[in-house]
Parts: structure tokens; C-alpha cells; sequence
């Protein structure tokens, strides 16, 4: 009866996530038919005409396809390889403090960024970069004219792969400082005893021994290919920098909802699932093959 009980109580815990996973990811793959038809919100899905691939073919046609497709992957892939880097070589420094409460302190404070907004990073990086902003001062400083950071098409796919690095690299973090934690340190002993320096203990023992989550991290993140964060992009892009930061996501709003071309955005958006879906399938057969993951 206690058993009973508890799994009751755990039950209704879930249910509200399920709930919401329900109403917003399940319930909306029936209305992805529209992506097949010409359809009018006046006669519903039921009363539209059915087009078939008509949509998609025109999709191809369009001379923002490729920009967009190019885009969202070219961002992607740079955003990935950043953010398993950087986050990689911070808990490498970070592991080296003996001063467990500055290291405590260094991770919990670069940990805080991943909980604030982008709508407010957006507004706060605006100023950070403005054309008066404390960049172009700093800039100003060694005689370099200021720049236009928020119209060049060259720097600002910078700037977005930075700021998302700086906001997300403590939050990673965390899981390499976890695998660094599983390390077992009679190894750092043997080394030593062995006459090993700290960069010889950290290129023999340390790399090795997160190796395999590395590899982990890589290959689930392939599954992110097709989204460049939808949220950082939106609150920071403006139609001067469309052409090096228009991505998929951000063109289905435009599209679907400012131009009221449903079926044409649905289309966009059923092609960029149906994509991110196979390469999910693929980054945890790489996982499962190269690092012993499984979820089933």
C-alpha cells in the first residue's frame, strides 16, 4: 500500500509535464498537414485545398532557401564546436584551484548567466556593442574607428556565437567538472610518483579520463544541427544583418505569422523536424557505437 502510495504521488507530479508535452508537441504534428495544402484559417484544415508537395517545391524556389538552410546550420555547427571547447577548457583551469571555496565561487558565478534571459541579454548586449558602447570606447582607446557591430554582416554571426558561449559555457561546465570528479586519483598519485608534471598528469590521466564524455557530448549534439537557438537570435537580429543571421526558425515566424503564409511556413518547419529527427536517430547510434550510450 506505501508503494502504491508513492507511485501515486509521483504520478501526479509528472502529469502536468506530460500534460504540456502533449498540448505543445504531440497534439501540433496533426495540424502539419497544412504544410500539404493552400490553407485558408476561413475554411480550416478539412475545407483547404490540398496541394500535395506544391509548398516544398516552392520552397526551393525561393532565393532565401539556401541563405536560411546555410545559415542555421553554419551557426550550429560553430555554436557546437564552441561550446565544447570552451566549457572544456574552463573546467580544465577550474580543476587545477586547490582553493575549494574560489573554486566553488568561480563556478557558481559563471554558472548564473544560463538563468537570465535572452530578451534581457539581448537589451544588455545592445549596449555592450551600440556604436557608443563600452566596446567601441575600448576600441576608441587603441585609435580603431568604431563600429557598427549590430549592422555588419561580418561581425554579427560573431557576436552571436560569443554571447551564446558566455551565457551557456558555465552550464556546460558542470558536466565535465562531474566527469573530472570520476577520475580516480591514485592515478594523479602513480603519475607523480612516476616524476609526472601537472601538464603531463593533465595530457596522460585527465584528457583520458574525460575522453569518453567528450565523444558523448559531441555526438548528441549533432542532433542540434538544425536549431541556432531560436530565442538569442530573435531578440537580437534586425533586417540589417538578415543575410548572415536569418535562420530557420526565425523565417517560419516572419513567414507563418507576419505574412500569414501558414502553409509555406509550416512547410519550412515540418522539412527542418523531419531533418533534426534523423540526425537525433544518428547522434545517439553514434553515441551508443562510440561512447557505450543508451537510452533503451
Amino acid at each position: 500500500m506505501y508503494s502504491r502510495k508513492n507511485a501515486l504521488h509521483y504520478h501526479a507530479m509528472v502529469l502536468p509535464g506530460i500534460l504540456l508535452l502533449l498540448l505543445f508537441s504531440v497534439v501540433p504534428i496533426g495540424f502539419a498537414v497544412i504544410a500539404f495544402q493552400n490553407f485558408k484559417p476561413g475554411r480550416g484544415i478539412t475545407g483547404s485545398e490540398w496541394v500535395g508537395l506544391e509548398n516544398f517545391h516552392y520552397l526551393f524556389q525561393l532565393p532565401d532557401s539556401r541563405l536560411i538552410f546555410f545559415n542555421t546550420i553554419f551557426l550550429a555547427v560553430l555554436k557546437i564546436v564552441a561550446n565544447l571547447i570552451v566549457p572544456l577548457v574552463f573546467a580544465l583551469l577550474l580543476n587545477e584551484v586547490r582553493v575549494r571555496f574560489l573554486r566553488k565561487s568561480i563556478q557558481t558565478i559563471v554558472y548564473l548567466p544560463h538563468f537570465i534571459s535572452w530578451v534581457l541579454l539581448a537589451t544588455i548586449f545592445f549596449d555592450v556593442f551600440s556604436l557608443e558602447g563600452i566596446v567601441n570606447q575600448a576600441l576608441g582607446m587603441f585609435g580603431v574607428d568604431p563600429v557598427l557591430f549590430y549592422a555588419s554582416n561580418r561581425w554579427f554571426p560573431a557576436i552571436i556565437v560569443a554571447t551564446d558561449v558566455w551565457k551557456e559555457f558555465g552550464f556546460n561546465a558542470i558536466v565535465y567538472l562531474a566527469a573530472l570528479t570520476g577520475i580516480n586519483p591514485a592515478l594523479y598519485e602513480a603519475a607523480s610518483i612516476d616524476g609526472a608534471s601537472r601538464f603531463r598528469q593533465l595530457w596522460h590521466v585527465t584528457l583520458p579520463g574525460v575522453k569518453t564524455t567528450v565523444i558523448l557530448l559531441a555526438t548528441l549534439a549533432l542532433g542540434n544541427v538544425m536549431n541556432a537557438n531560436f530565442d538569442q537570435i530573435f531578440n537580437m537580429y534586425n533586417p540589417l544583418v538578415y543575410q548572415s543571421s536569418d535562420i530557420i526558425d526565425t523565417y517560419v515566424y516572419r513567414v507563418g505569422l507576419n505574412d500569414l503564409q501558414y502553409s509555406l511556413g509550416t512547410a519550412v518547419g515540418l522539412l527542418k523536424s523531419v531533418v533534426s529527427f534523423i540526425l537525433v536517430v544518428l547522434s545517439y547510434v553514434l553515441a551508443s557505437r562510440f561512447a557505450g550510450y543508451r537510452i533503451f
